[in-house]
């Protein structure tokens, strides 16, 4: 019998924002048109799809206390299908420095004070009281997860909780693992190729122009940014052919100079073409 959705109850009832992982530790979609992150979302979730849904779609913004939501008929099915638990640290108040390897755990004991510990399958989770940025790779093997950020739910840990330490705030300040350094890709353009036969060269170089703009000043919400600024070219200029490899190579561009991994713009292209039936 699976306990998942009974525990995952019992946590809500007790002030912890909850939410169904896949085995892969990957969060659901909350409806059938975002399962799978077809509408957009990305996986780690810090910022959830572009979609209608009664609640939002994914990661830690689907997080939940609300026990009538959790124990929901629309929840119920996922929670069946989920193999873990998921939380959000921030909306709990507290700060997890996960600690992926023995190195790491090292680290900590001769650098961290304290606090409540959690064994995970590789290293272990440190709970402080608190909120702080989330950042991944702070050092090697060391995530922060905190605000708009999800952890595992792995048990109640073990020794009192006590607060963040000012070398975890430091940290965070710290520049996360370097960015993909901004390049030209090529991705394959839609069939064609060819001029647009309802709109001038000069409006789709405008387009193109203000699309890249569009994705350079988004000062939050890059991922969701992105997904929109792609969907939009491609309902503009994606079935009469006038994209060109050169055309989408300045938006991934862009994309990648606001951080985006390449691997990221490629799925919101494929996503973004999804949605559009193409």
């Amino acid at each position: 019998m699976n306990s998942i959705p009974t525990t995952a109850l019992g946590l809500a009832e007790q002030g912890l924002p909850v939410l169904p992982l896949r085995a892969d530790k990957r969060p659901f979609g909350n409806c059938a048109a975002c399962d799978d992150l077809a509408c957009g979302g990305r996986p780690n979730m810090r910022v959830p799809g572009p979609c209608a849904c009664p609640w939002p779609c994914h990661g830690w913004a689907a997080a939940t206390t609300d026990p009538a939501v959790v124990g929901s008929p629309q929840w119920a099915a996922t929670w069946r299908r989920a193999r873990a638990i998921g939380y959000h640290p921030g909306g709990a108040g507290v700060t997890v420095v996960d600690l992926d390897n023995q190195a790491a755990v090292t680290w900590a004991r001769e650098n961290l004070p304290p606090t409540m510990t959690v064994a995970t399958t590789r290293g272990e989770h440190w709970i402080y009281r608190g909120t702080v940025r989330s950042v991944n790779t702070v050092r090697e093997g060391i995530d922060i997860k905190s605000t708009m950020s999800y952890a595992r739910w792995l048990g109640p840990g073990t020794g009192p909780m006590t607060d963040v330490p000012a070398i975890v705030h430091e940290l965070v300040k710290v520049k996360p693992a370097a960015r993909p350094t901004p390049r030209t890709v090529t991705v394959p353009a839609p069939a064609g190729g060819g001029q647009c036969p309802h709109r001038s060269p000069v409006y789709l170089e405008r387009g193109i122009a203000m699309s890249e703009q569009r994705i350079t000043a988004a000062a939050s919400g890059v991922h969701a940014a992105v997904y929109r600024t792609f969907l939009a070219v491609l309902s503009a200029h994606g079935r009469c052919g006038c994209l060109t490899e050169a055309h989408i190579g300045r938006l991934f561009t862009a994309a990648q100079a606001k951080g985006e991994s390449l691997r990221h713009c490629t799925d919101a292209w494929a996503n973004a073409s999804t949605a559009l039936g193409m």
